[in-house]
């Protein structure tokens, strides 16, 4: 189904007039594909999706986590997890405490590949972390820390390339140190001291404020504001910079990078974004 223009307008006004959700700077593109799949999966036209979301506030939190991005595996992009280990977390390292923001962690790996790694460095028990996403599905998923083995199992190759690089070793880092793989029962459940560390909250970061109330010396927002235009993007860049430490830094993802003004605000190496 192909929208216009105008099929997304009625859609956001929909959607802004009776709720504080704005969606009106995401990416036109990625909007229509997703309201596209929504009339689809519903069997609506954009009038009666309009329509619906105006009169069921319960479907509008449906509709609100359906065109939210949900997309995260263990350890994504292994280079960028052994390029924290090798030259950023060292930074930390004398530090009495850290603290880590999680921003869009969608259903909470990238979360637990976090805790895994500080915990390999042995820097896990001195750093607070906090999570957020606009998504409470997504949130209670990374809470229960429970997982299914079929969909995650083709990412464990990500954990050794981390931990285990050399085939011809024994295993450096067993799976069983921080998960339990059940494949009779489908799961891949970490270990409930790592699923009760984080603090969890519900931010949308188009409208809302650090309600955490603390600067962060590191914030990971992977593979998100690429789905926001330029004038979010640095909104959502100014709330970044504003909560971060003096030397803090942002890490994005492999495809988003900084540009206009705020390239000026921060100073790249590697992958990841040191606040000037």
């Amino acid at each position: 189904m192909e929208l216009m223009n105008n099929d997304i307008k009625l859609f956001l006004e929909s959607v802004k007039n009776i709720s504080a959700y704005d969606f009106s700077n995401y990416s036109i593109n990625s909007l229509k594909r997703r309201v596209a799949k929504l009339l689809s999966d519903n069997h609506m036209d954009i009038g009666e999706l309009s329509s619906k979301i105006s009169e069921d506030r319960q479907f509008l939190e449906k509709v609100v986590k359906s065109i939210t991005v949900n997309t995260t595996e263990l350890f994504r992009d292994p280079k960028i997890w052994i390029g924290l280990r090798d030259d950023i977390f060292p930074l930390f390292a004398s530090k009495e405490k850290i603290s880590i923001w999680h921003a869009g962690s969608s259903t909470g790996q990238e979360v637990y590949s976090m805790m895994i790694l500080l915990s390999e460095m042995n820097m896990l028990h001195k750093t607070d972390i906090y999570v957020s996403d606009i998504n409470t599905d997504v949130l209670e998923t990374s809470k229960s820390g429970v997982y299914k083995y079929r969909f995650n199992k083709d990412y464990l190759k990500n954990f050794d390339e981390v931990f285990n690089p050399d085939e011809d070793k024994r295993v450096n880092v067993p799976y069983s140190r921080y998960f339990n793989i059940d494949k009779i029962k489908d799961t891949l459940q970490m270990n409930p001291d790592l699923a009760k560390k984080p603090v969890y909250k519900k931010i949308d970061l188009v409208r809302d404020e650090n309600i955490f109330n603390v600067k962060f010396d590191l914030i990971i927002c992977r593979n998100v504001i690429i789905y926001f235009n330029y004038e979010l993007q640095n909104k959502v860049l100014n709330l970044f910079y504003n909560n971060l430490n003096e030397n803090g830094c942002l890490v994005l993802g492999l495809h988003e990078t900084i540009i206009g003004s705020y390239a000026n605000y921060f100073r790249k190496n590697f992958s990841v974004y040191f606040k000037k």
